[in-house]
């Protein structure tokens, strides 16, 4: 047992054990919250410099770097007697410790967990570069990437030696939010497979729509299907679709998706993950108008607004009369028809298009990872 399991108590697997159960906690809500925009930085002010240290580390051009400072903070988080500075219980130190266990028993599997974001190393910690007892100036002489090995040294130093209690949480969550920033810049891999029926693909739409995404994973889904119908049928030669949050106007687009044939807008289509209400189909009809365009569509998952479905349905029979054609459809019922005549290589298509339209806008890591398992329980 080494020192540090000696001083607080604690056996290996009990310490592994609440080392996990932190990761977790902290890390389940920045997800959700980075998704959705809403994740204020841990450290700000006073503390940028060490944000952007921070951030270097972990984007470190030594691969082993990148798994030290979620480990050791992690340690110090979950117990405040460790010294974060340690590598080995040999360490100098009344917090010493041997910090492999943590980074291959919770660290890696994490890593692994989330695309290998670190490196994919599977035993970080017995690499030549922390083949010493700290991470302290000391052991500087050791190291090829010294400037690197500075950064770590310089972050360790101000968490063990502050006086703040607060510090190694919000470094530590600090870690967490860049790490998932990282996964913006990682391949997902869509297990799409040789084959799939129609239920089969229809359920997948289905529990995908399921979690709430503000309208992107409906939207990648309705440019999947629309690029598939322009390459089975001809309809179309291109469609564009613009990042979720860009507004119309800003994006120089004339609705959410474009439909294009021969250098000409065809076809337009709105995507409401709610209901649809007759002020949103007003401004979108005289826009269309303005810019001569005949065929409108909406895609609304929770269909017409109880409220305005009399003067939605009146408004669409008047707009045809005038020379433009408007439909409202809900995805599944109007893709369950699509998907049935463009038959199993169509199918396949679709399931293909909906990951690299995803990857192609840089849609939430939380929405990539679970179309990929999606596809990989089909």
């Amino acid at each position: 047992m080494d020192q540090l399991f000696m001083t607080a108590k604690l056996d290996e697997r009990s310490f592994s054990d609440q080392c996990k159960q932190y990761l977790n906690d902290r890390w389940h809500p920045i997800v959700v919250d980075r998704a959705e925009e809403e994740c204020q930085d841990p450290l700000s002010g006073k503390h940028s410099r060490l944000k952007e240290r921070i951030e270097k580390c972990l984007r470190s051009k030594t691969k082993t770097y990148r798994y030290v400072l979620p480990t050791q903070i992690l340690c110090k988080c979950v117990n405040s007697k460790v010294d974060c500075r340690s590598l080995q219980a040999l360490f100098k130190s009344e917090g010493a410790f041997d910090a492999r266990t943590i980074a291959h028993g919770v660290i890696v599997p994490f890593d692994q967990e989330n695309h290998q974001v670190l490196g994919g190393s599977a035993e970080p910690y017995v690499n030549n570069p922390l083949r010493c007892d700290s991470v302290t100036k000391k052991n500087r002489g050791r190291q090829k990437n010294k400037e690197d090995w500075d950064k770590l040294v310089a972050i360790l130093e101000e968490v063990e030696c502050s006086d703040d209690p607060t510090l190694p949480r919000r470094v530590f969550d600090q870690i967490l939010c860049f790490i998932y920033d990282m996964l913006d810049d990682v391949t997902v891999t869509y297990p799409v497979p040789n084959k799939v029926s129609l239920q089969n693909t229809l359920g997948i739409m289905k529990k995908f729509l399921s979690t709430k995404s503000g309208g992107d994973r409906l939207e990648a889904l309705v440019t999947a299907l629309f690029r598939v119908i322009g390459k089975n049928f001809g309809l179309f030669d291109e469609v564009r679709r613009q990042k979720v949050n860009a507004a119309d106007v800003s994006s120089g687009m004339v609705a959410d998706i474009e439909c294009w044939r021969k250098g000409k807008i065809v076809l337009i289509v709105e995507v409401k993950d709610r209901t649809l209400s007759l002020v949103q189909m007003d401004s979108k009809l005289s826009f269309a108008r303005s810019k001569k365009i005949s065929e409108i569509m909406f895609v609304a998952q929770e269909g017409i607004a109880h409220a305005d479905l009399e003067q939605i349905n009146d408004r669409m029979a008047s707009e045809f009369v005038s020379g433009q054609n408007t439909y409202v459809v809900e995805l599944l019922s109007f893709a369950t028809s699509l998907l049935m005549v463009l038959g199993e290589s169509g199918r396949v298509d679709f399931l293909h298009d909906v990951g690299v339209e995803l990857d192609r806008v840089g849609s939430p890591i939380p929405h990539r990872k679970d179309w990929a398992a999606l596809l990989q329980a089909t």
